[in-house]
């Protein structure tokens, strides 16, 4: 997609401008998995003939992404505007998607076999199903061949309320989807939301109850005996600008929790869920063990908040670093 953003922390059109970059639930994961050293290939529907196309093929090569696979159909480029919360303020995302060429998309416009030729791993978001049918049913055949040739398939549940507007609700199509994953991630309202799962949390409260997410990771796995893993993030949201942040894994065998990180003056959210997988997915790949996978998610995706922009822009060297204790912030030179 395309992002628009008003400049620093103005409300929409403030000022006449709108900072624009790129941005999306697979695109942010891609150009994270290669940031920290892992190749990442990239695919999706964009218009033929398109400046804006052609910029973002550009930038996604900038950052190391394959994107060869990217298939040129009818429709426009996808648009999202965001202005960034602050304090008590909240941040506000509008979407701008419908006829956009991932909209229109439909099962055979990919050629899934040549996609997945040499890789090892899949991941999708909630937020592609919920653009509309077309798209949920291209997501489905993607990841039934991932699992027919067999890739490791991840999915986020991404629940986006304002863009499951196309019939049905996330509830109806997440669970089949879901059903195809190996590795899980999710927060507690997506567990609610997408699956139809209860939390037993109350999630806007700013408190998070740790005990029950052991409560609820085994449901989810009880539901969704091909889980390998499925992943909990946690946020308190003490305001915009303030959040507790870290998260748990359960993988049958055990329940992991994270460090805990607090988080204070948030430059930008948007993007630290996407850090968080992109993390995890590099971790379950080169990492000793899950608990290290874990902590090297979060230590990512609390290194996001620092940074304007949907994308990760950090290695796994300086990931590494917070992880060891250097969060002090002090000057390196």
């Amino acid at each position: 997609m395309l992002r628009l953003a008003p400049p620093g922390f103005e409300r929409f059109l403030q000022s006449p401008q709108f900072v624009a970059t790129f941005g999306g639930g697979e695109a942010n994961v891609a150009v994270a998995v290669s940031n920290f050293g892992h190749p990442a290939r990239y695919v999706t529907v964009l218009p033929p003939n398109n400046p804006i196309s052609d910029a973002f093929i550009g930038e996604m090569r900038r950052f190391g992404v394959d994107a060869n696979p990217i298939v040129r159909g009818k429709g426009r480029f996808g648009i999202y505007f965001v202005e960034p919360g602050a304090n008590q303020r909240p941040s506000k995302v509008v979407y701008d998607r419908e006829g956009s060429s991932i909209a229109l998309a439909k099962p055979g416009d990919i050629d899934w076999a040549k996609t997945f030729d040499g890789a090892g791993w899949f991941h999708v978001t909630g937020i592609t199903p919920a653009i509309s049918e077309s798209s949920a049913a291209l997501a489905l055949e993607g990841a039934r061949k991932a699992r027919e040739m067999g890739l490791t398939v991840s999915c986020d549940l991404n629940f986006r309320k304002n863009l499951w507007k196309w019939g049905k609700k996330a509830a109806d199509v997440m669970p089949e989807l879901f059903a195809l994953t190996d590795i899980g991630i999710a927060n507690e309202e997506d567990c609610q939301m997408a699956l139809g799962i209860e939390a037993g949390v109350d999630v806007h409260s700013g408190h998070l109850e740790r005990d029950s997410y052991r409560q609820l990771t085994d449901k989810v796995l009880a539901a969704y005996p091909n889980l390998k893993v499925l992943a909990i993030t946690l946020r308190e949201s003490k305001s915009a600008s303030h959040n507790g942040w870290s998260a748990c894994l359960n993988n049958r065998s055990e329940f992991l929790l994270s460090r805990h990180y607090e988080i204070t003056h948030i430059v930008d959210r948007v993007g630290g869920g996407d850090s968080f997988a992109g993390g995890l997915i590099y971790g379950l790949l080169t990492l000793p063990d899950h608990q290290a996978a874990l902590e090297f998610a979060v230590a990512a995706s609390c290194l996001k908040h620092s940074i304007p922009g949907d994308f990760n822009r950090f290695t796994a060297d300086e990931v590494n670093a917070l992880i060891k204790g250097g969060g002090s912030g002090r000057v390196q030179r």
